[in-house]
């Protein structure tokens, strides 16, 4: 049988790469692939073993990547962990797709090869499993249905209504009184609670059976019913000697409703953190246009608008200060509460808040592309993500309702032995039914997970997914650039030496207009002290930087070399220069050095200052169990003297860019579980080898991209919350998988024995869920 795919391929830049992917594919056993360098796609025919995981591997080996598209779709009608399973595995049929259901965002995240899936076909598959699903934008994340909610709230009331006088019926039988409530009308009232409120039991458990797949509805729709039916044939039969359940069947039901109604309000105030983030954005902005103030609604603004915020406003776009002054609330990105001072010329993002002043604001972003939007993704994103230790609960729940219904089978058969009662046994099998609950085992994981999520978002941590979120726990070495991270970053020139001859202005003026071409932190810190000095910049030519030592140029004319001394300066002249370098270092001070035809002209001393929350941090880590390392690229005595009033024991010192990947897999070689902080586009390496990666908001896009956590502060004492965040709540992790996995080991023997009724066990069943979500509310409690 022929089959036809059509792949997009990414990384193609010209027509021999696609002659090469088209040699490639074709040496594939029964593969006819043709590639399209304009539209960089690759027509593929299958006639024979290989199949579409067998292309994209071909085409991984061969250097270029399929692009993949994610898809999050909104599951409704998930009752439990075994529906999240089900559905899982339905979708993860699909040839290519990856996905992952999460029980507590009631959300699903589907990767696949682009063009080889798509909407309908998810949905579809959905619905066969019995449930049902529509797209969920990524940028606004579903709001809680309180309409749903509300019919909930209905819907328990009446089943507490009708339940309660069998209640009273319960209670009469324990004091010795019989029939104060009538039969007939306790057959009813039950009849009403059972085939009303309880339909949607009936319904969920419907739709699992006719996916191919059991659930909680399952359990509970079969265990009432018995109780209801037993009770039913002995009332209609007229058996006045024999006992009626009908409270049984009922009470379940009602308090069934009740823990599923206060699990969800919990489960609510677990995803509370992005309605909070988008509670930030105002629904309409104040723009000059035509030369007038109009009030313009958030989805109208554009790039380039100029937005007026007066005092007290929170700001409705990321862009830069025309006019004014202010002082802005930054708390939502960067967790810091102390307010920022705004002027002309600065940036200011969405969401945040005008204290005190008012600003005239350009606009550079808007809607979903401001900052406050990308920050509402990446934690919808890491909410709805999957930790790795959820996948003993996931092979649980996957078998979960089977087993119990067996359980329940051997306990009627077993008791009915035992006893000869066949009434005392079904009571037994009712209470294992309803008592057991996979619940607790889906929402142990993704519940804490939103809400440390949640918390690390409000406190400027972002966990770019769950595993992340786990894998930080582990952490016992941190492997820190000195730079931007311990230090301010604004490096500034403190001291200038001329030699042979050459007067400060010229050392300065040739320096400046070398590094001019430069990136690199000290090159920035010699440009602002030759503006300071009023210099202008001369010509360059041929200019050539060499990552790790300096630059070097040609200026009016003469051969100009910046940068570490050893590199900078001739051999025969280093002698005496290199003792005035080392006078500068050991007074903590970076030196360069900068020669003019091959003279040594003159040496600078450049100071970064360290950060005053840097000690404090690096105290909290090691008192955490963590071991600070610094890489610098300085010289030994400048990395001594910053790494001793720091209190760092292990410290690097010339480290080279290229380097730092290969610092940290030699800490990953000791045993270590390693984590990298960085900032730059040369971390990037570093970032990506470490077990878990920190990148700086304020830093290049290339190590926001490798890093697992962002911070939106660049301090070190966010990494040590971080840290913190993750332990707290892998230990509500810990605790709610224990607590679920207890609960059924002892509660199905328990009732198996005839230790707990089916009300008492049907209680216990809608208590273990509420529990488990209300454990990991009490994660809310963590503070830095």
């Amino acid at each position: 049988m022929n089959t036809e795919v059509s792949l997009p391929i990414g990384g193609m830049s010209c027509a021999a790469c696609a002659t090469r992917i088209e040699k490639v594919l074709n040496r594939l056993d029964g593969v006819s692939a043709t590639v399209n360098l304009a539209t960089e796609t690759a027509q593929v025919r299958l006639s024979g073993p290989a199949g579409v995981p067998d292309i994209v591997g071909a085409i991984a080996r061969a250097g270029y990547t399929v692009p993949e598209e994610t898809l999050t779709l909104a599951i409704s009608g998930m009752t439990c962990a075994a529906c999240a399973v089900r559905i899982e595995k339905v979708l993860n049929k699909a040839a290519r797709v990856s996905a992952s259901v999460n029980l507590a965002t009631e959300t699903a995240t589907l990767r696949y090869p682009s063009g080889q899936y798509g909407l309908d076909a998810a949905i579809a598959a959905v619905r066969k499993a019995g449930y049902d699903a529509r797209l969920q934008q990524q940028d606004t994340p579903a709001p809680h249905d309180d309409a749903a909610l509300r019919r909930s709230w209905w819907a328990f009331g009446a089943a507490a209504v009708l339940t309660l006088p069998l209640m009273v019926e319960m209670g009469a039988m324990l004091q010795g009184a019989h029939e104060v409530v009538p039969r007939s009308w306790q057959l009813v009232l039950a009849t009403l609670v059972q085939f009303t409120v309880g339909l949607r039991f009936y319904r969920g458990a419907w739709h699992a059976l006719r996916g191919g797949a059991a659930n909680m509805d399952v359990l509970i729709a079969l265990g009432t019913t018995m109780a209801w039916a037993y009770s039913t044939v002995v009332t209609l039969a007229g058996w006045h000697d024999a006992h009626v359940y009908f409270e049984a069947g009922a009470a379940v039901i009602t308090l069934v409703l009740l823990g599923k109604l206060l699990e969800a309000r919990a489960k609510g105030r677990t995803a509370g953190a992005i309605a909070e983030l988008l509670a930030l954005q105002p629904k309409t902005a104040r723009v000059e246009r035509n030369d007038q103030l109009v009030d313009v609604a958030i989805g109208d603004l554009v790039v380039g608008d100029i937005v007026i915020v007066r005092q007290g406003e929170p700001l409705p776009v990321d862009g830069r200060v025309e006019d004014g002054n202010a002082a802005i609330d930054e708390a939502m990105l960067s967790g810091e509460s102390a307010p920022v001072s705004k002027a002309s010329g600065d940036s200011v993002y969405a969401g945040t808040r005008n204290l005190e002043g008012m600003l005239r604001i350009r606009a550079s972003a808007t809607g979903g592309a401001t900052q406050l939007a990308d920050i509402v993704r990446l934690v919808a994103q890491a909410q709805g993500s999957k930790a790795p230790i959820q996948q003993l609960a996931d092979k649980i729940s996957a078998v979960f309702v089977p087993v119990v219904v067996a359980i329940a089978v051997v306990t009627f058969i077993a008791t009915a032995w035992w006893t000869g009662s066949w009434v005392t046994a079904m009571m037994h099998a009712v209470a294992v039914l309803v008592i057991a609950c996979p619940c607790a085992l889906g929402l142990a994981t993704p519940t804490a997970v939103m809400v440390g999520v949640g918390l690390g978002a409000k406190r400027g941590i972002l966990f770019r997914n769950a595993e992340a979120l786990q894998r930080a726990r582990e952490v016992n070495l941190l492997v820190v650039d000195k730079t931007g991270t311990l230090t301010e970053g604004k490096p500034a020139v403190t001291e200038v030496l001329p030699q042979n001859g050459f007067d400060l202005n010229t050392v300065m003026q040739l320096a400046a207009s070398a590094e001019a071409g430069s990136e690199h932190p000290l090159a920035r810190a010699v440009l602002a002290h030759g503006e300071t000095l009023g210099l202008s910049r001369l010509p360059v030519e041929d200019f050539v930087a060499a990552p790790g030592h300096g630059v070097s140029a040609k200026i009016d004319g003469r051969a100009v070399r910046i940068g570490v001394p050893h590199w900078a300066l001739p051999d025969a002249d280093q002698a005496g220069s290199l003792i005035e370098a080392e006078r500068l270092q050991q007074r903590g001070q970076t030196v360069i050095a900068i020669t003019v035809d091959g003279i040594p002209a003159g040496l600078i001393g450049i100071v970064d200052t360290v950060r005053p929350t840097s000690k404090a941090a690096v105290a909290q880590l090691q008192r955490a169990g963590v071991e600070v390392v610094m890489l610098s690229g300085d010289n030994e005595a400048v990395a001594a003297s910053v790494a001793a009033s720091l209190g760092i024991q292990r410290y690097r010192a010339g480290v080279k860019p290229a380097d730092k990947a290969d610092s940290v897999q030699a800490f990953r070689a000791e045993g270590k579980v390693v984590a990298m902080a960085g900032d730059g586009v040369n971390d990037a390496p570093a970032l990506a080898a470490a077990d878990v990666s920190f990148a700086m908001r304020t830093g290049a896009d290339a190590a926001i991209e490798a890093a697992d956590i962002t911070l939106m502060h660049n301090d070190l004492a966010h990494i040590a919350d971080a840290l913190s965040l993750s332990r707290a709540t892998m230990r509500k992790i810990r605790q709610n998988l224990f607590f679920a996995f207890a609960y059924n080991v002892l509660g199905i023997p328990l009732a198996a024995f005839g230790l707990l009724s089916p009300v008492i066990a049907g209680a216990a069943m809608a208590a273990s869920s509420v529990s488990v979500v209300g454990n990991a509310l009490l994660l809310k409690r963590w503070h830095r």
